[in-house]
C-alpha cells in the first residue's frame, strides 16, 4: 500500500511540475503585489505574508523549516518551493504537506503576483541574478550570503532593492544573534579600549587531489539551470552540489564563504559599516591540480582610515581560541576573542558578563526567537511590516562585506595591493583590475 501511495504522489508531483519545468518566462513583472502595499481591500504588511523558497537544499532546507514554523504561527503562507534538482524539490514539496506548488524554474515563481517574499538559497553564482529579478518583480528578498561573487553584481543588487522599494536581508545571521550582540556591545563600549587590529583564523580550503572525469548529471538535475549565469560546461561531481564553493567563479573559497559571516560581525562590532574605502593585499597558495581554483591557505590584510585600524584574514592564521575559526579584537587594554562569528556559538564569557558603563550605548538587538535563524527572518519581516525596508543585514551592508572578500581574492589573483575607493566604487589607478570587477553572464540567466 505504501508503495502505491508513493507512486501516486510521485506522479502527482511530476504532473504539478510539468507546467513549470520548461525554459521559463523571459519577462519580469515590475508591479509590487497589492498584498505588500496594503492596497484597499487587501491585507496590510502586518498580516500574513505569502512566501516562496528558491533553492531547497542545505540552508534552503533550514529556511523552509523556519517558514513552516512561521506558518504555524499564522505569520506566513508557503505558496511555492523551487529547485532545479527534482529530488530536492520533491522532498521540499513533501515537507509542505504537498500544499506548496513546486517549480523547477524560479522565473515562474517570480511571475506570481500573489507572492510577497522569496528566500533564496541557491549557489553563490545565482544570488545576484535571482535577487535583482525578484526585486524587479516587487518581491522582498532574503538571500543567502555572500551577497555576490563580483563587485558589480553587488551594486546591481543594491540598486534593484532601492529602485523597487523592497527589503533585502542577507543571511549573515550573527548580527541578530546573542553571541555577536554581547561582543558588539562590549567592544563598542570599551571592554578592551580602542581597537586597532582585528585578526581572523580559519581552517584551510580543500584541494582537489583526486580529480574525476566529467559524467552525465545525476537523474533529476537540470544541469543547464544549475549553471545558470556561468559558462556552460559538462557536469562533474567536483562542481556540485556543495563543491561550488571551491571555484572562484561560483564560490570564492573560505574567505567569501565564512568571511562573509566573520567580516559582517566584525564591521558591526567596530561600527565600521560606513568605512567603505580601504587597501587590501592578499597572498596564498593555489591548487596545482584538479578543478578547484580557490586558495588553500591565504592571508589578506585590509587597512582602514579615519579611524585607523587593520583587519587581517588568516587561513589558517593564528588560532587564539579553541574552535575551528574565529577572530580577536586587539585593543589598548587587552584583547577579546569571538569564536565562530557570534552566531552558532556563545560570546566570550567576558563579553557576556560585561556591564554597560555610565553613559554607554546599547546596540541594536532583536530577540523575538531563541533560534537565531528564526530571529534573523523575524527582523526581515519587521522591516517589511514597519515599512522602513532596512533589515539588520540590509543588502548595502552585505554588498560592502562581500566587496572585502571579492577584492581580497582579486588582490591574490593579481599579486599586488589594491586601493579601493568606496565612494566611487572603483580601484584607484588600476584600469585592468577595474575590468575584473564584473564578469560575463550567460543568456538568459543574466542581469
Amino acid at each position: 500500500m505504501q508503495d502505491t501511495v508513493s507512486s501516486l504522489n510521485r506522479r502527482h508531483f511530476l504532473k504539478l511540475t510539468g507546467t513549470a519545468v520548461g525554459a521559463g518566462a523571459l519577462g519580469f513583472p515590475t508591479l509590487i503585489p497589492s498584498r505588500v502595499l496594503g492596497a484597499q481591500g487587501q491585507p496590510s504588511p502586518s498580516s500574513q505574508l505569502v512566501v516562496a523558497v528558491i533553492g531547497t537544499g542545505g540552508m534552503g532546507g533550514t529556511h523552509l523549516n523556519n517558514m513552516l514554523s512561521f506558518e504555524k504561527e499564522g505569520k506566513v503562507r508557503i505558496a511555492a518551493v523551487c529547485d532545479c534538482d527534482d529530488n530536492r524539490l520533491e522532498a521540499a514539496w513533501g515537507n509542505t504537506g504537498q500544499k506548496a506548488k513546486p517549480y523547477r524554474d524560479y522565473r515562474y515563481v517570480l511571475e506570481r503576483k500573489d507572492i510577497d517574499c522569496v528566500l533564496i538559497a541557491t549557489p553563490d553564482h545565482w544570488h545576484a541574478v535571482q535577487t535583482v529579478h525578484a526585486c524587479q518583480s516587487g518581491k522582498h528578498v532574503y538571500v543567502e550570503k555572500p551577497a555576490s561573487v563580483t563587485v558589480r553584481e553587488g551594486q546591481a543588487m543594491v540598486k534593484a532593492a532601492r529602485a523597487n522599494k523592497v527589503a533585502v536581508q542577507v543571511g549573515a545571521q550573527a548580527r541578530t544573534a546573542k553571541g555577536a550582540w554581547h561582543t558588539c556591545r562590549a567592544i563598542r563600549n570599551g571592554i578592551v579600549g580602542h581597537v586597532n587590529k582585528v585578526t581572523c583564523w580559519h581552517y584551510a580550503s580543500p584541494a582537489d587531489d583526486k580529480p574525476v572525469a566529467d559524467s552525465a548529471p545525476p537523474e533529476g538535475l537540470d544541469w543547464d539551470l544549475w549553471l545558470g549565469p556561468l559558462p556552460w560546461r559538462p557536469y562533474n561531481r567536483r562542481y556540485q552540489p556543495g563543491n561550488f564553493r571551491w571555484l572562484m567563479e561560483s564560490g570564492g573559497g573560505q574567505i567569501r564563504d565564512r568571511g562573509a559571516h566573520q567580516f559582517s560581525t566584525i564591521l558591526w562590532c567596530m561600527d565600521a559599516d560606513h568605512q567603505t574605502s580601504f587597501t587590501v593585499e592578499a597572498s596564498g597558495t593555489l591548487p596545482t591540480k584538479g578543478l578547484w581554483d580557490t586558495a588553500i591557505d591565504m592571508r589578506a590584510v585590509f587597512q582602514f582610515k579615519d579611524p585607523d585600524w587593520t583587519l587581517e584574514w588568516g587561513q589558517p592564521g593564528n588560532k587564539v581560541g579553541e574552535l575551528e575559526f574565529g577572530n580577536v579584537f586587539w585593543g589598548e587594554k587587552g584583547h577579546l576573542v569571538q569564536e565562530w562569528e557570534g552566531g552558532y556559538k556563545p560570546a566570550n564569557p567576558e563579553a557576556i558578563a560585561f556591564q554597560l558603563p555610565p553613559g554607554g550605548k546599547e546596540v541594536y538587538r532583536t530577540d523575538e526567537y531563541e533560534d537565531f535563524n528564526m530571529n534573523h527572518k523575524a527582523d526581515w519581516f519587521k522591516s517589511i511590516r514597519e515599512g522602513h525596508l532596512r533589515p539588520a543585514v540590509d543588502i548595502e551592508i552585505a554588498h560592502r562585506t562581500a566587496t572585502l572578500c571579492n577584492l581580497a581574492n582579486l588582490s591574490m589573483t593579481l599579486g599586488h595591493k589594491l586601493v579601493w575607493d568606496g565612494d566611487k566604487q572603483e580601484i584607484v589607478g588600476d584600469e585592468f583590475a577595474n575590468r575584473l570587477l564584473s564578469k560575463p553572464q550567460r543568456q538568459p540567466y543574466c542581469l
